[in-house]
Parts: C-alpha cells; structure tokens; sequence
C-alpha cells in the first residue's frame, strides 16, 4: 500500500495511523497528526480502491451504500499491511492509535468491528456504521473520540448515535463531540479530538 512513515521524537507515545477521506492520500492527515500528538510516530496510509481517480479504502455502491464484501475484504488487507508495517518500521503494533475522516474513519471503524486489540484509541471524524448485523469482538478498554456535525449533510445524528451505541455495547468507552460544520473537519473538532486524546495519554500513563 502507497504510506508515508515519519518515527517520532518519542516512541513511548502510540504510532497515530491515519485514514484519509474520499479523494485524499496519506500526507493529508499529517497536520492534523501533528497538532493532535506532535512526539508520535506516523503512518499515513493511501487507499487502495479508486472512484472516478479518487482514492479510497472501500468501494461503494453509491453514496453512503457500501459494497460489504470489499469493505470486508480491504479491512483484512488493512490489517496485513499494519502487521508488515510494524515488522518494517519497528512501531509497536500494540500501541497504535487510529485517525480516520469520513471514508478513513469508516475503515478504521470496520478495523474495530473485526480485530480485537488492534488499536489502543481512535478518533472517528464524521463516520458511518461500516457494518451492521456482525458480532464485535470485546473493546474493553479501548477508548474512541467521535466528531460529528449535528448537520452534516450525508451522516445523520442518528447514524452517529447508533454507532455510539453499537461501541458502547462492545465495550469501548466513546466520547462524541458534536459541531454544526456540516461534513467538514473543523478546527473545533481537531482541538476537541486533541484535549481528548491529551487526556486518554495521560490517564494511560497514571
């Protein structure tokens, strides 16, 4: 998969493993990767599907329509490559924290939803359900940050609620910051997702 790995000032601090949105590529995130935890090691990843030359990490049968079997096919191969990464780069593979915006966010959720411990947090920016009707394994002890927009054109709260709930039931412990910037990253929800993550790292070495 085309990456970018950039090894922190600190590798005591989770490598942030980042998931672009539709159309992006693996240098997007690396601004917001460094405002949220400047000392970490990064790993940004390209998707591997193309849509009308935009990259994604799934295919889709239309907007907000996934195509389940890619989706479960690319979250695998997802996996593969973190444990090869880790292997390359020498990244602690037990402590990585997920970054994902829109189509990033939804296959780092799916990621969760299939692999027990795969990432210590996360921080979903505008994600979906990527599945519904499969059993999680336990997230216990995994924290999570949602960022949603009480008016984001293409996810509905309720959407954003039942994904709460379906992380919740399975164990993990989910803060969910609400914005009306539409579908947009806004700045008030990279600080947000910062405080919060500042104070998942700082209860973790407590």
């Amino acid at each position: 998969m085309i990456h970018v790995f950039r090894k922190g000032k600190d590798i005591t601090k989770p490598t942030l493993v980042l998931f672009h949105g539709t159309g992006g590529n693996e240098q997007d995130l690396l601004p917001l990767a460094e405002m949220l935890s400047p000392d970490s090691s990064v790993l940004g990843i390209r998707g591997n599907v193309l849509e009308n030359g935009m990259p994604r990490f799934f295919r889709r049968l239309a907007e907000g329509v996934f195509d389940e079997a890619d989706l479960v096919f690319r979250t695998h191969e997802i996996k593969k490559f973190l444990d090869e990464a880790s292997e390359k780069y020498g990244f602690d593979a037990n402590n990585l924290v997920a970054v994902g915006y829109s189509n990033g966010a939804n296959i780092a959720g799916s990621l969760l939803f299939h692999y027990k411990d795969i990432f210590r947090a996360a921080v979903l920016l505008h994600p979906m359900v990527p599945l519904r009707n499969v059993e999680l394994p336990s997230l216990e002890g995994v924290s999570i940050f949602i960022g949603a927009g009480t008016n984001d054109p293409l996810i509905t709260s309720t959407e954003t609620q039942e994904l709460e709930g379906i992380l919740q039931k399975a164990g993990a412990e989910v803060t969910t910051h609400w914005g009306n910037q539409g579908h947009r990253l806004s700045m008030a929800e990279a600080e947000a997702a910062k405080d919060w993550l500042q104070g998942f790292s700082t209860s973790q070495n407590a």
